[in-house]
């Protein structure tokens, strides 16, 4: 299978996607591994610090690395599309819509994964026929 060019608007379309997806990844995983009050509370309520604090601030930072790279960033879709169906299960089941008040870690775990998923769809391999 090889890759078909796309329009210049599905280009766009998943450009903006894979960049949007990687900035909040970074942004989530620099607050991770450089020990942020706010992360160590909430792994503190998880019960997961430091291992699970450092575990997913790594696979975050992974994840946007490879969101930046065309070769790779489908495959950063797909494990996108994972670690946020694990953050929204965590906020639903353990945590809470609104943490702290806030419900914007929420939000921002659902444009990583609509954003993931986009970006896995359209740099999915593609026949030629």
């Amino acid at each position: 299978m090889e890759s078909l060019p796309h329009s210049r608007t599905t280009t766009a379309v998943m450009w903006a996607a894979q960049i949007v997806t990687a900035a909040i990844l970074l942004m989530t995983s620099i607050s991770k591994l450089t020990s942020s009050s706010e992360a160590i509370a909430l792994f503190k309520l998880l019960g997961v610090e430091p291992w699970g604090r450092f575990a997913l601030g790594s696979a975050e930072l992974v994840t946007a690395t490879m969101l930046l790279w065309p070769q790779t960033a489908g495959f950063g879709g797909l494990v996108g599309l994972g670690l946020m169906t694990g953050a929204i299960a965590t906020h639903l089941f353990r945590i809470g819509v609104m943490y702290n008040g806030d419900a914007s870690l929420f939000a921002m775990a659902l444009t990583v994964l609509s954003c993931s998923a986009i970006t896995a769809y359209l740099r999915r391999p593609r026949r030629s026929e």
